[in-house]
């Protein structure tokens, strides 16, 4: 819901930061994998209640997520390839940081998590899905700048997703509540995005 406004602001900022890292010859590729590794660090500090060092690894991660791009942009490195691994393993990351709270309290926090991983698949096969019909019909959606898929909105996407992380983090005995709302929420997203997707395609 946040991620047109929010993508805009840091836009300029991450072009400062990729500049350095551009003329040591680091490729967009190359953080996307460092930033995953980072990711799952911090799914892994979760999982033995080191939450705000989880939470230092997440915010460290989500800034390779938005620097990979901007070193692809400004290099005019963008490709298929590129797009495919940055989305694959953003998925990857985000269910790791819910398994690792499910570690961390098992008893506690495991039908919690299961929920939400659950509602997650919700919303990335709804948004992955529409993102192929769009590429084979040629449509574009240019409110998030160049992007290597199409991207269907929602209430709950990166902004609130990583949000929602910072929460859990900063209150972890809070983990069921949060996770269940923020599942709930999910549920919105999903079904808004199969109905205007539907509504989409069946107008051509």
């Amino acid at each position: 819901m946040f991620d047109k406004f929010f993508i805009p602001v840091i836009k300029a900022p991450l072009e400062c930061l990729a500049k350095p890292l551009i003329k040591r010859g680091i490729h967009a590729n190359q953080v996307t994998l460092v930033g995953f590794a980072i990711g799952l660090c911090g799914a892994l500090l979760i999982a033995t209640d080191w939450y705000l060092l989880g939470l230092f690894a997440i915010a460290l991660n989500r800034l390779c997520d938005g620097l990979d791009g901007s070193i692809a942009r400004t290099t005019q490195s963008s490709s298929d390839a590129g797009g495919y691994l940055d989305i694959v393993l953003d998925f990857i990351f985000y269910s790791a940081v819910v398994v690792g709270f499910a570690a961390a309290a098992p008893e506690q926090n495991a039908l919690a998590a299961a929920f939400l991983i659950w509602s997650f698949m919700g919303t990335g096969s709804s948004f992955l899905a529409f993102a192929i019909m769009a590429a084979k019909r040629n449509i574009e959606q240019l409110d998030y700048g160049k992007k290597s898929l199409y991207f269907l909105g929602g209430i709950t996407e990166g902004t609130e997703t990583i949000a929602c992380f910072v929460l859990m983090c900063l209150f972890p005995g809070q983990f069921v509540l949060l996770a269940m709302l923020f599942g709930g929420l999910c549920w919105v997203t999903t079904v808004t995005r199969i109905y205007a997707a539907y509504k989409m395609l069946s107008a051509g």
